[in-house]
C-alpha cells in the first residue's frame, strides 16, 4: 500500500499567477521549483515545475513549458465539477480561507455532504478544488458501509445510504 500521495501534477498557463493563488491566497508555500530540459518523444521541452508542499510532505506541482505550442498542447483542460482535486483542512482554516477568496474576489461555493463540509474553488487554469473538513463521526464504521454499498450499487440497488447529518 502506497504510504501517502507524493504529488499531484497540472499545468499551469502563468507560473506567478498560479502561485498567487495557491500561496498567497489558499497558504500553500511554494516549496520548489525545478528548470528542466528533457527531450520526450524525440522533442526538446524547456519546462519549469512549482511544487506546493501540504503538511504531510505530498505537494500540488505545475508545469509551464518555454514554447508555446508545447504549453497549448499540454494546458490544462478544466473538468466538470466531478472531476476535482480535495484537500483536507480544519474548520478555522476553512473559515479562513473563505474569508479570503471573498477578500481575493474568487468565487466559491459550499456545500455539506454530510460526511464532508466542502468549499469548491477554481484554480486561474479552471482546475476545481475541493478543501473539505471532516465531521467527528467520520470514518465509524466506514469500511463495513463501503462494502455493502459497493454491493448493493453493483447490484442495481441506487437506493441513498449517506443519511449522516448535515449542518443546519
Amino acid at each position: 500500500m502506497p504510504a501517502r500521495l507524493h504529488h499531484a501534477a497540472y499545468v499551469s498557463s502563468d507560473q506567478e499567477r498560479t502561485r498567487h493563488f495557491y500561496e498567497d491566497i489558499l497558504g500553500i508555500p511554494l516549496t520548489d521549483f525545478w528548470i528542466e530540459h528533457e527531450v520526450l518523444g524525440g522533442v526538446e521541452h524547456a519546462f519549469a515545475l512549482a511544487s506546493y508542499g501540504l503538511a504531510d510532505g505530498s505537494s500540488l506541482s505545475f508545469f509551464h513549458f518555454a514554447d508555446p505550442e508545447l504549453q497549448a498542447r499540454y494546458a490544462a483542460k478544466p473538468q466538470g465539477l466531478f472531476v476535482h482535486l480535495a484537500l483536507k483542512i480544519a474548520p478555522e482554516q476553512q473559515d479562513a480561507l473563505r474569508d479570503r477568496l471573498k477578500a481575493a474576489g474568487v468565487p466559491a461555493m459550499e456545500f455539506d455532504h454530510g460526511y464532508a463540509r466542502s468549499l469548491y474553488v477554481e484554480d486561474p487554469d479552471g482546475q476545481t478544488l475541493e478543501l473539505c473538513v471532516d465531521p467527528e463521526h467520520h470514518g465509524e464504521g466506514a469500511k463495513e458501509r463501503a462494502r455493502d454499498a459497493l454491493t448493493r450499487w453493483l447490484a442495481g440497488d441506487r437506493a441513498p445510504n449517506n443519511h449522516l447529518p448535515r449542518a443546519a
